[in-house]
């Protein structure tokens, strides 16, 4: 497809909205989202019929057009022409949006912080998976080897491949949290890099008992390590950085910016960090890690039958962003993520809410829009189901859909069954598992069982009757 195509699809979108009726626009993994001035002169009929575009919805102030992964950014490149580097501000623009307010900008900003780290993570999980198997001591079995046959420069080179993301993860936080506040990135990955530096005791070996290193002590009493996976560390200590660099940039003189800014910006926040902030954080980080497991791990798979329930309504209100947060903090502190298996079941089920109206429904464009939908929510971009499917006309197909997906978190949650990883959904979801095969297996026969059930129980009792009614044209050409 050609970028003609691109900039078509992008000058359609805004002359349907309004070019006088936006505010400013930007993009996230699947949709535009436009700040508009009045929603009401939008036809969502008319947006809906452009070629490419999946669904429409407004929320929080935004109009969001969905598009897809791939095409959503290529659509917001066309549109901006050949300016990338206006890129950035309009994303702090956004998401600095004054209709965002208390939680729901807290959530907005933790989400444009994170994004933009889940394909490493989710490559990394990937990589994880592989390792597992290929270093299985069922598969080396069959070959006639076992792990000691393995040459060290591959178990190293492969270890490269597994353990650098979640090593420096702090720096990939840093620097994604001064750039989405107007800080210069590369300061905030240096800063990062500070607090997992080699010269610090290593955060792991220090919990480790056996492992004989201790932590650094500061005045007597204050432990100085490393913050190899700190999370919540690392995303404060971006953040307070980069207003700190915007602050002294304001009254720094210009023959001394260059410098001393950086200058003073890294010496602060590095004391700040490893000396105040970090001993702090890591107590409310391993409190949250605590509680979450600790829900999941609760008796008759009550915890996994609540998040499963909650996750959907998340979703629908755009709240589904903190969840990224916990289970990055999962990941970098046990190297597991129970939580997006729970969480996972809303795909599944959704998608079989959304395929049962469209094999019911005789309206054609249900069935062209519900068919469209339910392959893109297999490949993991739910909007288009849930806004443009599940709840466009009634809301017994929503019911039908979170309670299937808090069934599914339930079971889950009972067979003690985890993720390795985060950012792939539905039916790329089964990677995260291949490191074993017991928890593959029991993932997808699972996941199997909601999309059925939830497409079985969707269409025999569930299905809008709004759906049921044949076009105009239809019932003309049907009489005829």
């Amino acid at each position: 497809m050609s970028e003609n195509k691109y900039e078509r699809i992008g000058k359609e979108i805004v002359n349907v909205i309004g070019e006088d009726n936006i505010e400013s626009y930007v993009h996230c993994a699947t949709r535009l989202r436009f700040s508009v001035k009045e929603r009401e002169k939008i036809d969502d009929e008319a947006i809906e019929k452009i070629d490419e575009v999946k669904g429409v919805f407004f929320n929080a102030g935004q109009y969001q057009v969905i598009l897809g992964t791939g095409t959503v950014n290529k659509v917001y490149l066309a549109l901006k022409g050949d300016q990338p580097d206006q890129e950035e501000p309009a994303d702090k623009k956004a998401s600095s949006n004054k209709k965002d307010k208390g939680i729901r900008k807290g959530v907005r900003t933790l989400a444009d912080i994170f994004i933009p780290i889940i394909p490493i993570i989710g490559a990394t999980g990937l990589f994880l998976g592989l390792k597992g198997v290929l270093f299985s001591d069922a598969l080396l079995g069959l070959m006639g080897m076992s792990i000691d046959d393995i040459p060290s420069y591959l178990v190293t080179l492969i270890s490269v491949l597994t353990d650098t993301a979640f090593a420096f993860l702090p720096a990939l936080i840093c620097w994604s949290a001064f750039r989405n506040f107007g800080g210069m990135p590369i300061i905030g990955f240096v800063l990062g890099l500070m607090l997992v530096s080699p010269a610090l005791p290593n955060a792991y070996a220090v919990a480790d008992i056996n492992s004989g290193i201790e932590p650094i002590m500061a005045f007597g009493f204050i432990p100085v390590v490393g913050y190899q996976g700190s999370v919540l560390t690392a995303l404060v200590v971006g953040i307070l950085g980069a207003k700190l660099e915007k602050r002294l940039r304001a009254v720094m003189p210009n023959a001394l910016d260059l410098i001393f800014t950086p200058f003073f910006v890294l010496l602060c926040m590095m004391i700040t960090g490893l000396l105040i902030l970090g001993p702090l954080l890591h107590f409310v980080e391993t409190g949250l890690i605590t509680v979450v497991t600790q829900l999941i791990d609760a008796p008759f798979g009550i915890g996994g039958l609540l998040i499963g329930f909650i996750y959907p309504l998340a979703v629908m209100t755009g709240m589904h962003h903190l969840f990224i947060m916990i289970e990055t903090t999962l990941l970098a502190n046990t190297g597991f993520n129970p939580l997006i298996t729970l969480c996972a079941m809303y795909g599944f089920a959704n998608a079989g809410t959304c395929l049962a109206i469209t094999i019911k429904a005789k309206k054609s464009a249900v069935k062209v829009m519900g068919a469209s939908a339910t392959a893109t929510q297999l490949l993991g971009v739910s909007e288009p189901a849930l806004f443009g499917v599940v709840m466009r006309y009634s809301m017994k197909p929503l019911y039908v859909m979170v309670a299937c997906s808090a069934v599914g978190g339930a079971i889950l949650s009972l067979l003690n069954i985890q993720a390795n990883s985060y950012g792939l959904a539905v039916v790329l979801s089964p990677l995260m598992y291949i490191y074993e095969w017991n928890q593959l297996v029991v993932y997808l026969v699972v996941s199997i069982l909601i999309f059925v059930a939830a497409l079985i129980i969707t269409y025999l009792f569930a299905v809008p009757k709004e759906v049921m009614e044949e076009d105009q044209d239809q019932k003309l050409s049907n009489v005829s």
